[in-house]
């Protein structure tokens, strides 16, 4: 398979062209070239998934690990180096499938969206460098080549959530998702330099005698990395740059939410899952506390957001901390319960992808036809937008967990999984379902339903999407549909093994009932034009709410602890020595390298007899020197 190297060069080459002489071309010209290619692309990576999963599997029946391109890019020692490649095992071809296909219809979608926009030229090569960025990243032969696609992921994101850079909002959102992401990577590569120094080298499988020697410090170096997986993914407390990223286009937050940056902190974990579990258990079951009150803090935010897009941003937090405690709950005594969070996790991540993709670029469509992201300037959209109302609502039924939409099959292992670890756990993911389901159908009955903004309306009349916005639409509502079918557990699982998904029809019971009792609250308190009893509710629980609906202030903390603790009684102080004591010292060795040459400025006067006296004196003064030394 060594055409795979044109996955990642296709793409970087689409960069490198529209953003040199992309000016050159007319818009539509340019969006054509972006998207032909990832067409391209997109063909050759399903190409791959099925060379590869048609192949056949090895001795051991698990399918193998290809690597069909590397090379020796920065060698360090004898033993340790810097490999640059392509490795292709089950999850990294899926992620090639998951990654090309939401990327393709983003950038089909975008064809209609950002029509007119200035700038299209270089929004089109921002999105093939993303995309490349994070295909590299999932194909990395070694965890220091993920670092480096690691970060020109976070490049691109800056580039794309500060799109509109003539926007303060847009300007300040794009600093702050490369700010705190940059936070979070530092201890990531911290701790691949403990894991490089101790493994004794940077890939994903070194030798066990040196592991075994290491002791500590490899849990240690994957803690570390963690963090930075936290900070990818928006895990707490490092959620705070997702929601404002907002203020990129709106198909860059399908891209970003669907298939790339925020699913990068799970694949790490994915990717590292053997030495996790084999090595720091302990840390892997930390993931999955953090990422369960990630679940629930933002599930319970999500309920009370105004934005559609914001609900839709801390819904992907919500869906991330799923993901992520799957792979936590897979230190399960029961081998069959911890190789199905390891399954489920990677399941979930597949089908949300695809609704989720779904769910935001009907939300473009949505703000498309009405210019605003706020649900007041919404209600009763079913009857001007069917294709968006039927999709979207298709999304919303698989993120609420209902059969046999894909979104049931996939939550349900990942509760199962929960139940097998902690019946704590279980109730507490099955709870935050609930809410999921909640929160989804009151943004759903809020734009569709509900009251109509009559006036707004009538001075502009909601209407339909374009078909190039309206197709990728009801591709991602189609596979949403009958995702759930796919035998997902034979492709990928956690030691490469067919394994064979069983519905545990008792968590499903009860989870199908949380989200169908979910479903009836938001239809009672929503549905209406009315809405006497959220009213009511937001009155009662005002704290509660309003709290909430402030993201219980921990923008706030952040900005306090920044703004009045670190600038204020750190930056400052610095900023005051480095003028005063740095600058000052630096300015005396100026004006006394001045002051000196002003006072010898006559030796270099021109005038012969001048030089004949300084020649004079001077070996006169060489002279009695010598003397005196001897």
């Amino acid at each position: 398979m060594e055409y795979t190297i044109l996955i990642l060069l296709l793409p970087l080459l689409s960069f490198l062209f529209l953003g040199l002489a992309g000016m050159k071309l007319k818009p539509a010209v340019a969006g054509l070239v972006g998207t032909a290619v990832l067409g391209v692309v997109t063909l050759l990576c399903y190409c791959t998934a099925y060379g590869y999963f048609t192949a056949g599997r090895d001795a051991a029946g698990a399918f193998p690990t290809l690597i069909p391109w590397n090379t020796v890019w920065l060698p360090i020692s004898r033993t340790l180096h810097i490999d640059m490649g392509i490795l292709l095992d089950p999850i990294s071809v899926m992620m090639l499938v998951v990654i090309s296909t939401v990327s393709l219809m983003v950038h089909v979608y975008s064809l209609g969206y950002m029509k007119g926009e200035r700038g299209f030229q270089r929004y089109y090569a921002f999105l093939s460098l993303f995309t490349m960025s994070m295909m590299g990243l999932v194909v990395a032969t070694n965890i220091f080549q993920m670092y480096l696609f690691w970060e020109l992921v976070g490049v691109s994101s800056y580039l794309l959530i500060g799109f509109y850079y003539t926007k303060k909002e847009a300007v300040a959102a794009s600093k702050k998702a490369f700010i705190v992401t940059r936070f979070a990577d530092l201890g990531f590569l911290v701790g691949i330099l403990f894991y490089g120094y101790y493994a004794g080298t940077f890939s994903f499988t070194p030798e066990v005698r040196l592991l075994a020697a290491a002791g500590t410090m490899i849990p240690l170096a994957l803690g570390l990395m963690f963090i930075g997986g936290a900070g990818k993914s928006a895990m707490f407390p490092l959620h705070i740059w997702l929601p404002d990223a907002m203020e990129g286009p709106t198909p860059v937050s399908a891209l970003i939410h669907a298939a790339t940056m925020v699913v990068a902190g799970v694949y790490l974990v994915a990717r590292m899952f053997p030495l996790f579990i084999g090595y720091a258990p302990e840390v892997l079951h930390w993931t999955a506390y953090i990422g369960a009150f990630t679940a629930l803090y933002a599930a319970v935010v999500a309920c009370v957001q105004s934005d559609i897009k914001r609900v839709l941003a801390f819904s992907t937090i919500s869906q991330i901390g799923f993901m992520i405690v799957a792979l936590g709950v897979s230190t399960s005594a029961d081998p069959h319960a911890g190789g199905l969070g390891y399954m489920a996790s990677m399941f979930h991540l597949f089908t949300h992808a695809m609704f989720k993709a779904l769910l935001f670029l009907g939300a473009g469509c949505i703000i498309h036809a009405v210019h605003s992201n706020e649900m007041s300037a919404m209600g009763g959209l079913r009857k001007y937008m069917p294709v968006t109302h039927a999709t979207f609502l298709v999304a919303c039924l698989a993120i609420a967990g209902i059969w046999p939409l894909s979104g049931f099959f996939s939550k349900d292992e990942i509760l199962t999984a929960c139940f097998a670890f902690s019946p704590a756990m279980g109730w507490l993911m099955t709870a935050i379902a609930g809410l999921t389901a909640f929160y989804m159908f009151r943004l759903y009955y809020n734009i569709f339903w509900g009251r109509e903004n009559r006036e707004l309306h009538a001075a502009h009349k909601p209407h339909e999407a374009p078909l190039t916005m309206t197709l990728p639409l009801v591709f991602l509502a189609a596979v949403t549909l009958v995702g759930g079918a796919i035998p997902f557990g034979k492709f990928v699982s956690s030691d490469g093994m067919s394994y064979t998904i069983h519905i545990d029809w008792r968590v499903a019971g009860v989870s199908l009932c949380v989200a169908a009792a979910g479903i009836a609250l938001a239809t009672w308190m929503y549905l209406r034009e009315r809405q006497p009893v959220a009213d009511r509710l937001a009155l009662r629980f005002r704290g509660l709410h309003r709290a909430a609906y402030n993201r219980f202030y921990i923008d706030d903390v952040y900005q306090f602890v920044t703004h009045k603790v670190i600038f204020r009684f750190v930056s400052t102080p610095i900023a005051w020595f480095d003028r005063h004591v740095v600058d000052g010292f630096m300015n005396l060795l100026a004006r006394a390298a001045g002051g000196a040459a002003y006072a010898i400025r006559d030796m270099q006067s021109g005038s012969v007899q001048r030089y004949c006296i300084w020649f004079l004196g001077g070996a006169l003064g060489f002279t009695i020197i010598l003397l005196l030394i001897r």
